[in-house]
Order: structure tokens, then C-alpha cells, then sequence
């Protein structure tokens, strides 16, 4: 990037009154497309891009690009890449345990490993929960969501536990009414608080 645009950048920030600097960088035609999206997502300065910078920030701790990365309540895998082929094997180039009292870095073979160990136990408790909510039952559907009618139903939903929760510890429930409880369509079960009812399609 040319100095002088650089210089420019950096004076135009020194005036703006709104907190925003600018940031430039050059990124290869064939993947402009969809890293402009991803960008525009990640910089939106709303709920969805604080929540993306979040995501990005305690998967970006490590030295290395993170393949993958499995939490628990007091214990973290991580595997970390690029990955590498090898006579068309790939292997991550390492990974990290941490747990209490214990930190492990581990070699690739380790990583493989282990990467294998934790890719099988979600795979089974996933199973496991779909049973249990007897979803091989239902029609399979899709993974995309209406989002104009899905956010606003959780936060109902959110709202609803939240004024349970006050009014089993004596708190006043008109202070934890959603402000945006405003739904168009006849919803099923009705919302605790405002009476509507929420869809499910």
C-alpha cells in the first residue's frame, strides 16, 4: 500500500470523532469474494460482529491457526494446524491439553489422535441426544433459519426463563419484559410474558 494513502488513513482517523479507524489490506482477487463478506460480518458494529470477534479472539490465543478447538468446563484440546499431507495423510502440526492441573503439548501423532478421540465422542453424544429427542422421527429439514422469526422466538423464550427465574426469587417480572416482544404471526406456545405464541415451521 502506497505511503502516502497510509498517511492519509491515519490523518483522516486523527479527525473522526466516532472512535472508527480505517484498515487496509490487499487480498487475492479468487477469494475477495467471499473474505469481503466474512469481513463485512466480523466488523458489523452490532450484536452479530461483537459476537463473531469474541468467537475469533479465544480461537486465535495460540501461536498457530487453531484446526480445531473442544472445551469443556475446566479442560480445553486444542489442534492446531496448517495441517500438513503426507503421502496424501494429514496430520495437524501439533495440538494443546489443558486441564487442571495439567499442560500437554502435543506432537502430531498425538494431536491425530486425539482429534480422532474427540471428533468420536461428539459424534456419539449427538447421536445419543437425537435419539432422545426422537428426531429420526421427524422430517429432516433444513440447516438455514429464518432469522426474522427464529431471533426474535429464543429471545422470547430467554425473556420467558428469565421471569421465572425473578419470580421465584421474589424480583419484580416487569423488569425483565423483552422490549422487542413484538411477533407478527400466531405463534405456538403462547410467551409467558407477552401472550403471543410462537412459530414453529
Amino acid at each position: 500500500m502506497p505511503v502516502s494513502r497510509k498517511a492519509v488513513d491515519r490523518l483522516s482517523d486523527l479527525l473522526r470523532r466516532d472512535g472508527k479507524v480505517t484498515y487496509r489490506t490487499r487480498i487475492d482477487a479468487r477469494e475477495a469474494a467471499y473474505l469481503s463478506r466474512m469481513l463485512d460480518r466480523i466488523t458489523a458494529d452490532e450484536q452479530d460482529g461483537e459476537a463473531l470477534r469474541f468467537f475469533l479472539s479465544r480461537s486465535m490465543q495460540g501461536e498457530r491457526p487453531p484446526i480445531d478447538i473442544y472445551r469443556g468446563d475446566t479442560s480445553t484440546c486444542r489442534i492446531d494446524g496448517p495441517w500438513q499431507e503426507v503421502d496424501s495423510y494429514w496430520l495437524p502440526l501439533g495440538g494443546l491439553v489443558l486441564t487442571l492441573g495439567a499442560t500437554a503439548h502435543l506432537d502430531p501423532f498425538e494431536a491425530k489422535a486425539l482429534h480422532r478421540k474427540m471428533q468420536d465422542a461428539i459424534e456419539t453424544a449427538i447421536r445419543a441426544w437425537a435419539r432422545d429427542q426422537d428426531l429420526y422421527s421427524l422430517p429432516e429439514g433444513t440447516d438455514a433459519i429464518d432469522r426474522g422469526v427464529a431471533d426474535p422466538a429464543a429471545k422470547v423464550m430467554i425473556a420467558a426463563w428469565a421471569a421465572e427465574q425473578a419470580s421465584a426469587n421474589g424480583r419484580d417480572v416487569e423488569t425483565v419484559r423483552p422490549r422487542d416482544c413484538e411477533l407478527r404471526d400466531v405463534l405456538s406456545p403462547p410467551c409467558a410474558l407477552c401472550g403471543r405464541r410462537l412459530a414453529r415451521d
